[in-house]
């Protein structure tokens, strides 16, 4: 049986009518992983006999009659979500024997739903890159095209779902991390809200930044995981109280009337033709759909991505000083005193990229920096949440290219950071302003490379922009990747 292009309800019916039985499900896609994924490398650690057995537990459930939208549906995680008893290395060699004690709340809840976990998807090391060859164990391929990256952070966790490896996947976005690989690798990413899920067992990053979220086939199964995963925790401090609604109401409701807007900024020098000209396509089909298009203005987009960089470099400076090899982390050999088994410890277990945003971050939080660079970066973290604050005030999603190109060569931005930073334009704002976003493809270039679009949304307002997103989907023909 061919389940790789199924969605999640498709699943969830021919598991209900007993057409398929969870084990015989869990057990397909372990064969496609076993298939594809020597090539494609989306995996760091496939957990097949965990997945039997929560397969078997799931059995029970659907035929006692009482499953959830998720229970039996094989879902990957990324591997710097924390999963009891299995490795969450963080695609690092910091944490490459790490096997946490203890669930993140996500997967406390996925696991209350009775899903079956297929494994842990690589990632950029501890999730700084855009190209999920950072990683220090499976540098990922894009399905479309095994020499061209999948995007990142959250590489594997794209892949998979779009070369039918899972049917969904968890993955986190601090910068874009969810939205761009979704872009790259022709699926559909959603980033929550800021404090909409919670980060309790989400290896941090950039910690005012990090939110965990979807990626599936369409919006309407990223409404389904989000259902299970949203709500406060009294665990994580930045998690909300805003009460959780149902993510799936408003798909199927019209578009007519809506107000999209259309920022210049996102549509300037930078962004290929070819990716500007799908999005604005997709534009007039929503105009098409009775949805109003309002041209509108963010100046301050230009410095996002110095601000971004910033922020997220700094914190994770502080965020990662715990690795020394003592208290936590690859412990190196070599070192006759404190200082030099500190310093051997880090030089072993972290890569070129952590290493430098390290050192930018501890550049930018020293003394006589400090207010030159991070307290100017804050300031216009302020900025650029008041310009989508004006924004919003007339329109009700904002539309933009995810990414300002398609997927590129393997080869290609890798030894250049500042081009590799830069290609994170579209995507940064969001998280600096902690607003929700969906991607979804929108086209294709000549050579069949996804094209994605990014529906942005007010805070919590997750709905409205699955909704929206949800109404393009049902009118374009998505194209499956060749090694289907």
């Amino acid at each position: 049986m061919d389940v790789s292009q199924l969605k999640i309800r498709q699943l969830r019916e021919m598991l209900d009518k007993k057409q398929i039985s969870a084990a015989e499900l869990a057990d397909e896609y372990i064969k496609r992983i076993k298939k594809y994924d020597e090539k494609l490398e989306s995996y760091i650690t496939v957990t097949e006999e965990i997945a039997k057995e929560q397969a078997k537990t799931a059995q029970e459930r659907i035929n006692a009659g009482s499953a959830s939208a998720l229970t039996g549906i094989p879902i990957a995680v990324k591997d710097n979500i924390c999963t009891e008893g299995v490795k969450t290395t963080c695609a690092s060699r910091m944490l490459e024997n790490f096997v946490p004690p203890y669930n993140a709340t996500v997967m406390e809840k996925l696991n209350s739903e009775n899903i079956v976990m297929l494994g842990k998807t690589s990632m950029d090391e501890f999730a700084m890159g855009g190209s999920t060859q950072t990683s220090a164990f499976a540098k990922t391929k894009n399905p479309y095209d095994l020499n061209r990256v999948p995007g990142g952070s959250s590489g594997g966790s794209a892949a998979c779902v779009s070369a039918g490896l899972a049917p969904a996947a968890l993955g986190s976005d601090t910068g874009g991390s969810i939205r761009q690989p979704a872009a790259f690798c022709g699926v559909t990413g959603l980033k929550p809200t800021y404090g909409r899920v919670s980060r309790y067992g989400l290896v941090a990053f950039a910690s005012s930044l990090d939110q965990i979220g979807p990626i599936a086939r369409d919006a309407h199964d990223c409404a389904l995981v989000l259902n299970a995963i949203a709500g406060c925790d009294s665990r994580d401090g930045t998690s909300s109280r805003v009460a959780v609604e149902d993510f799936t109401a408003k798909i199927g409701m019209p578009v007519k009337g809506m107000k999209i807007a259309v920022p210049k900024e996102f549509y300037a020098e930078g962004i290929d033709s070819v990716v500007r000209d799908s999005v604005l396509s997709a534009a007039q089909k929503y105009k098409d759909m009775g949805a109003e298009i309002v041209e509108c203005s963010m100046p301050s987009l230009k410095y996002a991505v110095a601000a971004y960089y910033l922020i997220s470099s700094a914190e994770a400076s502080s965020n990662l000083s715990r690795y020394d090899g003592i208290k936590y982390g690859h412990r190196s050999s070599k070192g006759d005193s404190y200082g030099e088994l500190v310093c051997n410890s880090r030089s072993e277990g972290f890569g070129e990229e952590v290493k430098r945003r390290i050192l930018l971050g501890n550049y930018a939080l020293s003394s006589g920096y400090y207010d030159a660079y991070y307290g100017k970066a804050m300031a216009l973290k302020q900025k650029i949440r008041a310009e989508y604050e004006e924004i919003f005030k007339i329109c009700d999603v904002i539309l933009t290219p995810t990414a300002p190109s398609v997927a590129y060569g393997i080869n290609e931005n890798i030894t250049d950071p500042v081009k590799m930073y830069q290609a994170d334009i579209c995507t940064v704002t969001v998280n600096i302003a902690s607003l929700p976003a969906i991607s979804t493809t929108c086209g294709y270039d000549a050579k069949g490379m996804p094209i994605g679009m990014s529906i942005i949304g007010k805070h919590f307002d997750e709905a409205t922009i699955i909704q929206v997103a949800d109404a393009f989907e049902k009118n374009f023909e998505a194209v499956p990747p060749k090694m289907v």
